[in-house]
């Protein structure tokens, strides 16, 4: 019997990264609370989401392998998520100017009773940004529903003047540890 794989995510960025690894599987939106116990550490958060959104779709798909991730961006100790206005992207954007930050994406393997997570880390320096460049960006709408207020995929790629670690990291998926993981899990 052929193996069956799903995302545990909408997000058209991971499902297009999935396929570097796996051209055939399916996406199920996880519906979880993604609200964290106080006794997770920030940096810890993305991969117990991961965890949480891969186990919640794996309860209803015991025979598949449920692949979860959760993306965060993290300038010193503080997580940014996704602006819930424009006010607050500008707010995000400028505190990431001319500063390096990190993105943390965090995955989880379920199949069966068993499980793997793991994090993967990118350091993103950006360029230091003028108000008028901030807003040009914002204009876009590109940074409404982005981690940090920025997508390193598109428009968000002008912001940057480099990066240490993976690129599709800071996209959403990890795909090259993934695929390196996922394999180690499954043979």
């Amino acid at each position: 019997m052929k193996m069956k794989y799903i995302l545990a995510s909408g997000s058209p960025r991971r499902k297009e990264l999935l396929e570097f690894i796996i051209s055939d599987y399916s996406c199920i939106t996880a519906n979880v609370d993604e609200t964290c116990p106080t006794d997770i550490e920030p940096q810890n958060r993305p991969e117990y989401l991961a965890l949480l959104k891969a186990r919640e779709v794996a309860k209803n798909y015991k025979e598949d392998v449920v692949i979860g991730a959760d993306t965060a961006v993290f300038s010193g100790q503080k997580m940014l998520g996704k602006p819930k206005n424009e006010k607050e992207a500008f707010n995000m954007l400028k505190s990431l100017s001319g500063k390096t930050h990190s993105v943390i994406t965090g995955c989880a393997v379920v199949f069966g009773d068993r499980h793997i997570s793991f994090s993967c880390k990118t350091d993103v320096e950006f360029f230091s940004l003028s108000d008028r460049e901030i807003n040009n960006y914002i204009s876009s709408k590109e940074p409404m529903d982005k981690a940090g207020a920025y997508g390193i995929q598109g428009l968000g790629s002008l912001l940057v003047k480099g990066i240490n670690g993976d690129y599709f990291n800071v996209v959403g998926l990890p795909v090259s540890l993934l695929n390196k993981k996922l394999k180690e899990f499954l043979d």
